[in-house]
């Protein structure tokens, strides 16, 4: 068995202290991180070696982007593929001693306007998405975890407010549809929903409320899926809310997941 975790770090760092208490306290097996902001080579990993994190493998750019995988377990680097030929560091995968491959996902936030002729943004956003559905449609899925910030709350109870938020970014029906189309096309199975079927859940929330654990306007952004075959496996799901809360935190919470695999 072994526990994952997947959190947009926003700066690894930045936060790498962070990044360090939720790997002392938390001690998930393996930590996928995203929006990273690093070139590989300035990515803390000695940090996270001391912490017995040995076996890491990474994607990195400066500045912008970027996606680590970071394991107690031995892991070996299974590859990228660069979406939508953006160029940008927004995929790595990795893969375990028993075959499990772990895909470690950023997809575009996709700007602030839900048009592409308006926005290039969304735009890359919804061709990126479209592209993983071909990807997933040409070679289904085996033995595999895919988590990331997936910038897309597809659910209604995964959003603070469905109706006030069906125009804004990351909860409009097009991209819904998009992200709906590519699990199905590799028959993903929502790890997190499967285990917490009902209500609200949420894994971020806004920089710009004052108070935001009062105010509660989040969106279940960052996602854990496994393939059909090993879903069963799947259990364990939750949120680290209280990471929201730490000092000069990330505007994204840590989620968990445990498979016995």
């Amino acid at each position: 068995m072994f526990t994952l975790a997947t959190w947009n770090i926003n700066s690894v760092r930045l936060r790498e202290g962070l990044v360090a208490r939720l790997l002392r306290e938390e001690s998930p097996d393996i930590l996928c991180l995203q929006e990273c902001k690093s070139p590989v080579e300035m990515i803390p990993m000695e940090t996270f070696r001391e912490l017995g994190y040995e076996h890491i493998v990474a994607r990195g750019q400066k500045g912008y982007n970027g996606v680590a995988i970071l394991s107690r377990l031995p892991i070996e680097d299974a590859g990228d593929r660069d979406y939508a030929r953006l160029g940008h560091a927004r995929h790595v995968a990795a893969r375990l001693e028993n075959g499990i491959v772990i895909h470690n996902m950023y997809i575009p936030a996709g700007g602030d306007i839900p048009d592409r002729e308006l926005n290039e943004k969304f735009g890359q956003k919804l061709d990126f998405v479209a592209e993983m559905r071909d990807v997933f449609h040409a070679d289904r899925p085996k033995r595999s975890i895919m988590v990331g910030d997936f910038n897309i709350a597809p659910r209604e109870d995964d959003v603070w407010s469905h109706k006030q938020l069906l125009k804004v970014v990351s909860h409009t029906p097009i991209e819904v549809e998009h992200l709906l189309d590519a699990q199905a096309a590799g028959e993903w199975v929502d790890i997190t929903r499967n285990d917490i079927p009902e209500g609200q859940l949420y894994s971020w929330w806004s920089y710009r409320a004052r108070d935001w654990d009062a105010a509660d306007k989040g969106r279940r952004l960052d996602h854990i899926w496994a393939s059909s075959d090993i879903a069963n496996a799947g259990h364990g799901s939750r949120v680290l809310r209280d990471a929201r809360g730490w000092e000069k935190p990330s505007d994204h919470a840590p989620v968990f997941a445990s498979f016995d695999l």
